[in-house]
């Protein structure tokens, strides 16, 4: 449902960067969890899925001009820039395409829908639980290394990651 409520919103932001590069910097805000939720439940690092995600918003940028509004979601037209990038760097390193396609059937599509509730849940939370869960469990940094960066004490970190926790559980459970 959210993601028909977005649908006007994607199009005029499409509209607005197709005018102006420099707009399309909030799509990649709305569509950036979306997008590494699905390359990191594929690749084995993090720092493989930053690298293809940084790719599929460069490939997206770049032939953004040529982007038809169809009617279907922006993030859909991201997922095919993914797919892409994703078969040619399993080429790359010698994956075989044909067994990601058999992985997906067998439910990479309900995962990526699970992450990108996930990443929508978190985007939500009081900016310092959110900036706790993204470093904690997508940038996988320390607790000591999040009170650095956040200029708190660990056990601050500690309390932030418990109630941001707390609260995506009760969402989460909200939304079954």
């Amino acid at each position: 449902m959210k993601a028909l409520e977005r649908e006007p919103d994607d199009r005029l932001l499409i509209e607005a960067a197709q005018r102006h590069p420099a707009q399309f910097a909030e799509l990649y805000e709305q569509n950036f969890g979306r997008v590494y939720a699905f390359f990191a439940r594929r690749v084995s690092t993090r720092e493989q899925a930053q690298d293809l995600t940084a790719e599929v918003f460069h490939q997206a940028l770049a032939s953004l001009q040529s982007f038809t509004w169809q009617g279907a979601p922006f993030i859909s037209w991201l997922y095919g820039i993914a797919a892409n990038v994703l078969s040619a760097h399993w080429q790359k390193v010698g994956r075989d395409p044909e067994q990601l396609a058999e992985e997906w059937d067998r439910g990479g599509a309900d995962e990526i829908e699970r992450r990108a509730m996930l990443a929508e849940l978190v985007e939500k939370l009081p900016a310092d639980q959110g900036m706790v869960i993204l470093q904690r469990f997508v940038q996988q940094r320390s607790i000591r290394e999040i009170a650095l960066t956040l200029s708190r004490s660990e056990g601050a970190v500690k309390q932030l990651q418990l109630r941001a926790l707390e609260n995506l559980r009760g969402e989460i459970g909200r939304q079954r």
